[in-house]
């Protein structure tokens, strides 16, 4: 069940800008529901027969006789009905031959349960894909096999193995069954949403002003992406668990090996900012940089007390050489961020990368043009080619 967060039925003005036919459409499977808590919804499409206040009052103190798929239905189209979902919603039904209301003055809530009361299924996966743009701090997984000189993406059949495995691991681990796995092509490779359940919360409350309890499983989105250029895998989520399920799991889906992306991989090493330099940050050569400048590092010194140093300054190298000084010899970089910028960008966007396998960047577009300059200047270690995988087709499912 998702977590019930409805922002925007919050109040009756947001209520009302939904048309009154399409709501009744989608209340009509819980008017029993309604009815039991005191309102009764109109047999017509009348804006005068809504009792919006009596409506929201229900809507906003959800309760154990709440219905899960309302409860899933209102947080979905809540997460949809904006201008970007609307976008989205609008081009996804066309594609698909669904017929909506073809007005002008339709609010974005109002497209988000039309096209709800169509397809259910769409607007679940149209929100899995805006999903992925929002994360962007990525664990890497290198594999230490030969490239797989084909597509490996997977089939219809193989997901639903894959959300059967997954299903095993979360309810054993209290996280519940449910578990959707959602494939993206992009021009990196097949990004993986993994929609499941959180462990389950009890939160006290308050119901017609006495004390209760509410209690839910929440949502909880993972990002997986596979990138056939490099043979690796990327990890979005919060649990080192969750991490390893992932890591064997697709690597067993999609070729059939689950240590193909062990957990002692090593990705990312900083040491170039010290035996290069300033010359590290050179970018010229980079198609899609214009500069990077370095505005912290993170140094591991250890001893008895785990003792790391961290520089920061709008230009740490700049600060550096304005002392007449240089970085530390000895200790391990164990971090650095930098500052760049990109072609068109009225701004520069940071990078952070944490040695030895982890990226974090500003935008998730960002990562094509970083991967190559992190290559280039020596930052990535361990990288093969993989010309065999890039002409491969990449076929969703």
């Amino acid at each position: 069940m998702s977590t019930f967060s409805i922002r925007r039925f919050s109040t009756p003005d947001t209520l009302q800008s939904i048309d009154p036919e399409h709501l009744i459409t989608f209340l009509n499977p819980y008017r029993a529901f309604f009815a039991a808590r005191g309102v009764e919804l109109p047999a017509s499409a009348d804006v005068n027969a809504f009792d919006y206040d009596s409506l929201v009052a229900v809507l906003i103190d959800p309760g154990p006789d709440t219905p899960a798929p309302l409860i899933d239905a209102l947080y979905y189209v809540n997460e949809m009905a904006t201008a970007e979902g609307m976008d989205a919603l609008l081009a996804a039904a066309d594609a698909a031959g669904l017929t909506i209301t073809q007005d002008p003055d339709q609010t974005p809530a109002d497209v988000a349960v039309q096209v709800w009361n169509l397809d259910p299924e769409l607007v679940q996966e149209k929100h899995a894909e805006q999903f992925l743009s929002s994360q962007r701090t990525f664990e890497h997984f290198q594999s230490t096999r030969p490239v797989p000189p084909r597509s490996v993406a997977p089939s219809a059949q193989s997901l639903r193995a894959m959300e059967h495995d997954l299903d095993a691991w979360f309810d054993q681990h209290r996280r519940g069954r449910g578990a959707r796995v959602f494939p993206f092509v992009r021009q990196d490779g097949i990004w993986f949403l993994i929609r499941h359940g959180a462990p389950y919360r009890r939160e006290g409350s308050l119901r017609d002003g006495e004390p209760s309890i509410v209690h839910y499983r929440p949502l909880k989105f993972d990002i997986v992406v596979y990138d056939p250029q490099v043979d690796e895998l990327r990890i979005n989520t919060t649990t080192k668990g969750e991490k390893t399920l992932y890591r064997e799991t697709f690597g067993e889906h999609l070729f059939n090996d689950r240590d193909r992306f062990p957990e002692t991989s090593t990705k990312y090493a900083l040491e170039p900012l010290r035996s290069h330099g300033r010359e590290a940050l050179v970018c010229i050569d980079i198609s899609g940089m214009e500069w990077v400048k370095l505005k912290e590092v993170h140094f591991l010194w250890g001893g008895a007390h785990g003792e790391i140093e961290i520089r920061k300054a709008a230009d740490v190298f700049a600060a550096y050489e304005a002392r007449g000084s240089k970085m530390p010899e000895r200790p391990r970089i164990l971090r650095a961020s930098f500052e760049a910028k990109f072609d068109g960008a009225r701004r520069p966007r940071t990078v952070t990368i944490k040695a030895p396998n982890v990226a974090k960047y500003t935008r998730d577009s960002d990562s094509l043009v970083v991967e190559r300059w992190l290559e280039a200047r020596g930052f990535i270690v361990g990288r093969e080619s993989a010309s065999d995988a890039t002409g491969a087709v990449l076929a969703s499912a």
